[in-house]
Order: structure tokens, then C-alpha cells, then sequence
């Protein structure tokens, strides 16, 4: 009896896990599907601004711009690592932090000193264990908005023109299909200038645009909000990513829960059969000894 009634609670406890399993899975779904909509809609204008750029810059001929290089040699980097304030998303956090750790240490190796900020409490967690105190803890939200990116955005590109950093490094999840999510460190700054004209037409049709203002004056409004709108991408990737794999996370802690149930189930009958059968034989032999 005493096994009857643990299997009936382990039975109760695995389907009330269930339940709140499968619920969290259509929260992630929806915010999933929120998030997707939001990156793919701001997906074309950061695309129009990298070929704009690159147009522009074609024309511009030795334009120069403090967002190309340092202004010295610090052997000081600032990385950006975004992780999710909350757990239950599978392997998220931990591919995140792995991959920005990679890179400081190989830093570390070319002897350059690597300073952390957090978007996200899992990672301000973890380099607070690592002793490595984050500068600033950001707070973006599972819906960033484009004028507090910009905002961070704009202090980066201040600290790095100050020559605060030699560059300003972002490690994130990159969202490739609902299948594939990859972790990556991309380098914010300082941009590489001779990136700028990889997006000009084979003809060579932007170096016979004239523009006013001047193309320089085009590029000094241009290359900051570059900066911003590639900053901005990355966060609205960042949840995506976090989403569908808190889904995929839930959608197979559900699965194993529903098989644990079943097993439990089954074992339940067979506990009862037997203790029906034990019934039945006490009953049995006890008539038979009253003949």
C-alpha cells in the first residue's frame, strides 16, 4: 500500500510538472513569434544603412572618421556579453559564456586587458563567480527599445573616440533559422573602412552620385547610426534566440515529463494488480481454512 501511494504521488507531482512545462512552451512560442517579427522588421533598415554606407562611402574619397581606428594603443577592449536574465532556455546561457570566455583568454594571451559588461543577470552572475567584476549591468528587456540601444551605442562610440578602448566587441546568439543558433563575438568598433565599399555596385554607379551635403557630412550622420542599428540587431537577435530555445527546452521537458507519467502509470497498475491478487489469495485461503 505504502508503494501504491508514492507511485500516486510521484504520479501527481510529474503531471503538475507537465502542465507548467507545456505552459511555459506557449509563453516562449508567443514571445518567440513576437520577437521574430520585431528582428525581421528591423532587419531591412539596418541592410539599407550597411549598403548606404558603403555607397557613400565610395564617394568620399580619403574621408576619415574616429570610428575607424583607435586613437592610440591602450591594449584595453571593452566586450559586451548578452545573456538571458532567466534560466529554463537549454544550452543559451552556457554557449554565450563559453564563447566569451574564449575570447578573453585568447585576449589575455596577446596581452590585452579585457573589461566586461552584462546584458542579462545569468551573465552578470557568472563573472561575478569568475571574479571578474562586470563595469556597468545593462538592462535591455525582452523588448528592447531602439532609443536605449542607442543610447549604449552612443557611449561606446564616445569612450572609443576618447580612446578609452582600442575596440568594443559584442557576444551574443546569432539567430540563423528556428534550427540553428550560433554564438559569435563581433567587433562593434572600430569599423573596418575598408569594409565600406564591399556594398558599391560592380559598376562602379555610386562613385557618379553627387550629394548634398557633402559625402563626408553623409557619412559623419551615417556611421553612427550604422553602429546603432548593428547594436540594436543584435539585441532583438539575442531574444529571438533565447526564446525559441526556452521553447525547444520546455517542448522536450514536457515530452519527458508525459513519458515519466506513462512509466509511472504502468507501474501504478502493477502495483495495484499485485496487491488485488494478494487480496484475493488471503481471501481464498482464509475460506478455505473455515471448511
Amino acid at each position: 500500500m505504502a508503494q501504491i501511494r508514492a507511485i500516486r504521488k510521484r504520479m501527481t507531482a510529474v503531471g503538475t510538472i507537465a502542465r507548467i512545462t507545456k505552459t511555459m512552451q506557449m509563453i516562449a512560442t508567443a514571445k518567440f513569434t513576437a520577437a521574430l517579427a520585431r528582428a525581421r522588421d528591423s532587419r531591412p533598415y539596418t541592410d539599407a544603412i550597411r549598403r548606404l554606407v558603403g555607397e557613400v562611402s565610395g564617394a568620399a574619397g580619403e574621408y576619415d572618421s574616429p570610428l575607424f581606428s583607435s586613437k592610440g594603443n591602450t591594449k584595453k577592449e571593452l566586450l559586451l556579453v548578452i545573456s538571458s536574465d532567466r534560466g529554463l532556455c537549454g544550452a543559451y546561457n552556457g554557449n554565450v559564456l563559453k564563447t566569451a570566455m574564449q575570447h578573453i583568454r585568447s585576449k589575455d594571451q596577446d596581452g590585452v586587458d579585457v573589461s566586461v559588461e552584462t546584458a542579462g543577470k545569468k551573465s552578470n552572475a557568472f563573472f561575478k563567480f569568475q571574479k571578474m567584476e562586470p563595469l556597468n549591468q545593462l538592462t535591455v528587456g525582452d523588448k528592447p527599445s531602439f532609443e536605449d540601444v542607442a543610447r549604449i551605442a552612443t557611449r561606446y562610440m564616445e569612450e572609443f573616440a576618447e580612446g578609452k578602448w582600442d575596440a568594443v566587441r559584442v557576444t551574443y546568439m546569432r539567430f540563423v533559422s528556428n534550427a540553428r543558433q550560433v554564438p559569435e563575438t563581433i567587433q562593434l568598433l572600430p569599423l573596418a573602412s575598408e569594409e565600406a565599399n564591399t556594398d558599391t555596385t560592380e559598376d562602379g554607379a555610386s562613385a557618379n552620385y553627387e550629394f548634398s551635403p557633402s559625402a563626408g557630412e553623409i557619412l559623419d550622420d551615417l556611421l553612427p547610426r550604422s553602429v546603432k542599428t548593428t547594436l540594436f540587431q543584435v539585441f532583438n537577435d539575442a531574444v529571438v534566440s533565447e526564446n525559441i530555445m526556452r521553447m525547444i527546452a520546455m517542448k522536450a521537458a514536457t515530452e519527458n515529463a508525459n513519458d515519466l507519467g506513462k512509466d509511472l502509470r504502468r507501474d501504478y497498475n502493477r502495483a495495484r494488480q499485485a496487491q488485488i491478487t494478494t487480496e484475493l489469495t488471503e481471501i481464498i485461503s482464509g475460506a478455505a481454512a473455515l471448511e
